[in-house]
């Protein structure tokens, strides 16, 4: 049966993945390995719905993403900085990061299921810090550029890059690409 055109299993299935990404979410907000670093799994249930479900249920996840990161308090620091600026971030970003996901799977997905899961996995975390980043330029560089030269750099995107964004990015990235071939592995026993 095709989960795509069933509409009782595909709703269903779209909640149990955005359940899923608001308990992740909460949790990485709530637990940093790393000081000021938060670490989520948010982006493995997207890169899933977005492969099982399409683009536009990967592009809901991320945007439920973005709506648990604003409520649970994960981007204080800057609503108190520009509100509307980092609400438009902070949705856009997880939104597109599904969209994106959804669309590059759906692309390569008869070229080979693997390439089109690796893709997909790749892409999520990339959308989601490359928006990031223009939302930081677009909000937030003043205050941003202040925070790098307290913190000692003078150069603001260095600091976005190895402060704010890529701890987080990398490790992100890394675990989508270790979970890839769960990720398959998922898709495939959702399509029986």
């Amino acid at each position: 049966m095709n989960i795509k055109k069933n509409g009782t299993r595909r709703i269903t299935l779209a909640a149990i993945l955005t359940a899923i990404v608001v308990v992740l979410q909460i949790i990485a907000n709530l637990v940093q390995p790393i000081p000021g670093v938060s670490i989520t799994l948010v982006l493995v249930p997207v890169v899933i719905g977005a492969a099982l479900l399409g683009e536009w249920v990967g592009a809901w996840l991320g945007f439920a993403f973005g709506v648990v990161v604003l409520v649970s308090g994960g981007a204080t620091a800057f609503i108190a900085i520009h509100p509307v600026g980092t609400i438009i971030t902070v949705l856009t970003k997880g939104f597109c990061a599904g969209l994106a996901a959804g669309l590059i799977y759906r692309l390569l997905e008869k070229i080979h299921p693997y390439l089109a899961v690796i893709m997909a996995s790749i892409i999520c975390p990339v959308m989601n810090t490359c928006l990031f980043f223009v939302g930081c330029r677009l909000f937030f560089w003043k205050t941003i550029h202040q925070w790098g030269m307290d913190a000692g750099f003078e150069n603001t995107f260095a600091y976005m890059v190895f402060v704010l964004a890529g701890i987080n990015f990398l490790i992100e990235l890394g675990i989508n690409l270790l979970l890839a071939p769960v990720i398959l592995r998922l898709i495939k026993q959702g399509r029986k």
